[in-house]
């Protein structure tokens, strides 16, 4: 035997409460959805409903264990949520309102479409995230400002993409990899200079490089070719409004392992260049270097690269302004003459918005992350794929 009400009672209780509320009789709201809980204790819908009644009579405390009781049945109780963020905001709970907005937020992003009288609340919840993680995230740059000096470049790009991520301020974007994926080696957007001892030579030689590409654009044959070649019965991509087009040229120095001899034997500076770095050297794989020409007016749309065991490097020739390229959640611009490497297996995207060319040079080379024993165990792995006769390079 049991004490407890039939169901029938909870929802005339309900009822009752509801018209209370109706012609402003809190108090007899309040009564009635006692009633109706006590029918039915194991409905969220009729603690709410408690709570409105609190709110009503203006006693926070009371609506706020409503609130809680409701989300103790249901933890995914949206309204519950936002009745909470708007009660613990309006009495300057700060961290219990950001906790309870973010949760609100966080079932809303789920729910689609979002009902109109939501829309509102919502927009309030989001403000207030958006305040609250502003002044933390100001608070916690003042922070990291005063020790930043003392961090390597590896330890501030990694703290400060922590800071921005923590508060919502910046995306993390992981490796996607088309072809080869190696386990385990860092995310990194863009790899510290650090890693690269020999970036400051070939920085030196930019002029003679950029002279060298001038001259071979002056009369480029069939040097200078489209980027994408898409083969023949390729669906429409994101790349189908660039293949088989000028806007984004290439000539190649190396391809997939290959020489590009006419280009190189006319551009001996950047060939001398390219070859005392220590790249990486993989048949019918690597390395690959090209001058990257972006017409004016023309983007590159974001997308991924094939491996992460290399690293990319860009050594700009030609940058007007207006010209831009991001990896992941950092967007740099291009200075003639300073290079830098970035993992192409993050997403990345570049664009000319200027009325002139763009011209880099490109170039691959190991990813630093790879000890020179797993330089090696790669090497015999493509090698032993090769012999196999089944993998195709590439």
């Amino acid at each position: 035997m049991t004490n407890a009400q039939p169901p029938a009672a909870a929802a005339e209780a309900n009822r009752l409460g509801i018209a209370a509320l109706q012609v402003g009789d809190a108090a007899a709201a309040a009564r009635h959805f006692d009633a109706a809980i006590a029918a039915d204790p194991h409905s969220g819908a009729l603690q709410r409903n408690l709570a409105s009644a609190w709110r009503a009579l203006g006693d926070d405390d009371r609506e706020l264990a409503a609130l809680d009781a409701a989300l103790a049945i249901d933890r995914r109780d949206l309204m519950a949520w936002v009745r909470k963020g708007e009660r613990h905001e309006a009495r300057g709970d700060t961290g219990q309102a950001l906790a309870a907005w973010s949760a609100a937020l966080a079932l809303a992003s789920q729910v689609q479409p979002v009902p109109p009288p939501l829309e509102p609340l919502l927009a309030q919840g989001q403000a207030f995230v958006a305040r609250a993680t502003g002044q933390m995230f100001d608070a916690a740059m003042d922070a990291f400002g005063t020790i930043r000096g003392d961090l390597s470049e590896t330890e501030a790009r990694r703290g400060e993409a922590f800071i921005s991520s923590t508060l919502g301020r910046r995306r993390l974007y992981q490796n996607e990899c088309a072809g080869v994926f190696y386990p385990f080696l860092p995310a990194d957007e863009f790899f510290d200079r650090g890693h690269f001892p020999w970036l400051d030579t070939i920085e030196a030689q930019t002029d003679a490089i950029r002279g060298e590409l001038q001259a071979l654009l002056a009369d480029p044959g069939d040097a200078l070719r489209p980027y994408v070649r898409m083969e023949a019965g390729t669906p429409d991509s994101i790349w189908s409004g660039l293949d088989n087009r000028l806007d984004w040229g290439a000539c190649f120095l190396w391809e997939y392992g290959a020489p590009n001899q006419p280009v190189l034997d006319r551009c001996p500076v950047t060939a001398a260049a390219l070859e005392a770095i220590p790249g990486l050297r993989v048949p019918g794989r690597g390395p690959s270097a090209f001058f990257s020409i972006l017409k004016p007016h023309t983007r590159i749309p974001p997308h991924t690269g094939v491996t992460n065991t290399r690293a990319i490097v860009h050594l700009p020739l030609i940058v007007p302004p207006g010209c831009g390229f991001r990896v992941g959640g950092e967007t740099r611009l291009w200075e003639e003459g300073k290079a830098f490497a970035f993992d192409d297996t993050i997403e990345h995207e570049a664009w000319n918005d200027s009325d002139a060319p763009r011209a880099v040079l490109i170039f691959d080379v190991w990813n630093p992350h790879l000890g020179p024993r797993e330089r090696d165990l790669l090497l015999r792995y493509f090698a032993s794929a090769d012999a196999s006769g089944y993998a195709v390079p590439r």
